[in-house]
């Protein structure tokens, strides 16, 4: 019996082969683990919501307004001067008071205009005395003339001196009517209604009709107007509505700091000539100043309501984005998704954007308001809320309510 033999050849293809077939099997099993591992791992989860404010288009009137700044200015103003020389015996006003129109001001020393007074209506008594008698000669002599005892030259000569002596009536006339304006003029009263100044002169002192600075200055302020600007291009706009309206066109002054509503006027004065210098039209409104709100001097924030808008649709002006296409705003629909939607806007006043009538969005339109720059078409959102407060503040919000 003999042993067979194996060759190295065969040897070598027999480890070849059972080194493919560990081969195989191994990457068999890799791969069955990969997939078991893939499988035991959950799915990529998607991008969370985005915490935002929100708001919604509103539809309601929104005034149509004009705004500018202004200077509140005396109705009227008058610097009350002298108009003849002489010494101040007295004033009758106390500073800053309101006066009436005719109250005693001040009183001039009157005694050489009345003296100047008496002297005229002596002299009228002395030369309607003369005419008195040349009338009598002048009967006298148109009776002789009848007669044939007086010659036609003296007959005219009378006539002649008669009309010489009413004329000096009539000067003696006008010397006494001027003595009494003299007179009257040492007599200062209020011209206008309003309120006084600081007392620019004491008395005792002599004042002349050629003083520049006056005895007191007289503004009325009450009523009381505004001096306000407006840029060129705003004056189509005003005669439009000016037209279009039976009223005068509210003004409303409202205080720069606080934008504290003051008062409520009119419209009394659009100026006929635009100011080529800086490219803006004066206005003038008058506002009733009981509570004396506006003074003169006072800088104040204007507003000139044109006409109601009616009803529009609104956003805070804060949700309103622009880019190199316009204005749009982040739109959020019913599956919490923000979507870029373009807005054409009219206007933006007192922090409200007013939206054209085709503005690209409804009323109750979901927006967000803030947390924009967060956001990309399509992300899903969350509203955010306000922070609670705390229980121990709002016990202690609550007993300060109580407390009030």
């Amino acid at each position: 019996m003999t042993t067979p033999t194996h060759t190295p050849k065969r040897t070598s293809l027999a480890i070849a082969v059972t080194a493919a077939i560990l081969a195989a099997a191994g990457a068999g099993g890799w791969l069955q683990m990969q997939r078991a591992n893939a499988a035991d791992q959950p799915q990529a989860k998607e991008a969370p919501p985005v915490a935002v404010s929100l708001t919604s288009v509103q539809e309601r009137d929104v005034p149509l307004y004009l705004a500018g700044v202004g200077t509140v200015t005396a109705n009227a103003s008058v610097t009350v001067k002298v108009r003849i020389d002489g010494q101040l015996d007295k004033v009758g006003f106390k500073e800053g008071e309101d006066v009436k129109k005719g109250q005693l001001l001040a009183q001039i020393d009157p005694r050489a205009l009345q003296a100047q007074l008496a002297q005229a209506e002596a002299q009228r008594a002395k030369d309607a005395a003369q005419l008195a008698n040349a009338r009598l000669d002048l009967q006298r002599y148109t009776t002789l003339r009848g007669q044939d005892a007086a010659t036609q030259q003296q007959l005219d000569t009378q006539k002649a001196l008669v009309s010489q002596l009413e004329a000096a009536v009539k000067t003696d006339e006008a010397q006494i009517s001027y003595a009494k304006v003299q007179v009257s003029y040492t007599t200062i009263t209020a011209p206008i209604s309003g309120r006084v100044g600081a007392r620019l002169v004491d008395p005792g002192n002599i004042v002349h009709a050629t003083d520049a600075s006056g005895l007191v200055v007289i503004n009325q302020i009450d009523p009381i107007t505004l001096l306000f600007t407006l840029p060129e291009e705003a004056v189509p706009a005003i005669n439009r509505a000016q037209l279009g309206s039976k009223q005068s066109l509210k003004v409303t002054a409202y205080a720069r700091e606080s934008q504290e509503a003051l008062a409520t006027g009119k419209l009394i004065l659009l100026d006929n000539q635009i100011n080529t210098t800086n490219g803006t039209v004066q206005l003038k409104a008058r506002f009733e100043n009981a509570e004396h709100k506006l003074w003169p001097g006072q800088y104040v924030n204007v507003r000139l309501q044109m006409h109601d808008h009616g009803n529009a649709l609104t956003l805070p002006a804060a949700a309103i984005q622009r880019n190199q296409q316009g204005t749009y705003v982040y739109a959020v629909d019913e599956q919490d998704k923000a979507a870029m939607k373009p807005v054409k806007v009219e206007r933006i006043q007192d922090g409200i954007a007013v939206l054209a009538a085709d503005a690209g969005v409804a009323a109750g339109q979901r927006v967000v308001l803030d947390g924009q720059y967060k956001l990309k078409p399509g992300a899903k959102i969350v509203e955010s809320k306000p922070p609670q407060k705390a229980a121990g503040d709002a016990k202690k919000d609550d007993a300060k309510g109580n407390a009030k």
